[in-house]
């Protein structure tokens, strides 16, 4: 395949320890590349894919399915314009009983995609990272990790990931200081995405509750791997970087890495 010249882009959906060696036999034969997440296993691997699709002129692009979401374009929209106010709090659980795996853990198998998400929703990378776990089937392998992200501008972040959980829950909350959001993956198409515009009122030193209504926010319904697919059809064709292109995908993998040593070390993890 990698020598039929009549082929000029592949998808790699191997396990994640195959990603880096495979992306880079694909780019080295002229190949433009589609990878799952994550792009690589260390950071050092990523930024050589990175400068072998450069230097090849080809396209390399990594499989982080919901940026490619409509309900979380439409998240994303709202957030840059402001009507959610300044972002102080986001969090995301990603639930499920299974899939299990023992190659790899719960941060690398689930987390790299809510990670991707809040970057990509605060355009910025944490100051810091502290991951916490738990070890359930193997002692080797984490079952559950709760992740903490800070931010330099004051937002803070935490993602839950567990394979050990009695049902499927995929949820990413946004807290702003005028108003809310919910995506919520597993409601239907017309209850995914919601604006709560509660209130929190200061009077006489206390502070007073006003809880209002969720509006329902419609979005186009799509499927995110078509729209993925697509997007990569097109950035072949026209040339154009695409949105979760090598760069973006380590700055995910730095994240993942930097979790991974603060659940080893148990301590915080400060990134450069």
């Amino acid at each position: 395949m990698l020598g039929d010249n009549e082929i000029n882009a592949v998808v790699i959906a191997l396990p994640a320890e195959m990603h880096y060696e495979y992306s880079k036999k694909a780019i080295l034969s002229g190949k433009n590349v589609f990878v799952e997440k994550p792009l690589s296993l260390n950071s050092t691997d990523a930024e050589e894919l990175i400068e072998l699709a450069k230097e090849n002129n080809r396209i390399l692009m990594v499989g982080h399915l919901l940026q490619y979401h409509s309900a979380f374009k439409k998240l994303k929209e709202i957030v840059k314009s402001g009507e959610l106010g300044k972002i102080q709090y986001i969090y995301s659980n990603r639930l499920n009983f299974g899939k299990i795996r023992r190659k790899e853990n719960i941060l690398w198998s689930f987390a790299p995609h809510d990670i991707s998400m809040i970057l990509s929703l605060l355009n910025r990378e944490p100051e810091s990272v502290s991951t916490y776990g738990g070890y359930f089937l193997d002692k080797a392998i984490a079952d559950t990790t709760l992740t903490f992200l800070n931010f330099s501008n004051g937002t803070k972040a935490h993602i839950f990931v567990s394979w050990l959980h009695p049902y499927k829950s995929q949820e990413l909350v946004i807290v702003g200081n005028k108003k809310m959001a919910v995506f919520n993956d597993t409601k239907s198409w017309e209850e995914k995405l919601l604006i709560y515009p509660h209130k929190i009122e200061l009077k006489k030193g206390n502070h007073i509750l006003n809880k209002k209504d969720f509006k329902k926010v419609m979005v186009k319904e799509s499927e995110p791997l078509e729209n993925e697919c697509n997007h990569f059809i097109d950035c072949i064709e026209s040339r154009k970087k695409p949105l979760t292109n090598g760069l973006e995908g380590l700055k995910v993998l730095r994240v993942l890495e930097a979790s991974q040593k603060s659940l080893d070390t148990r301590g915080i993890v400060y990134l450069n």
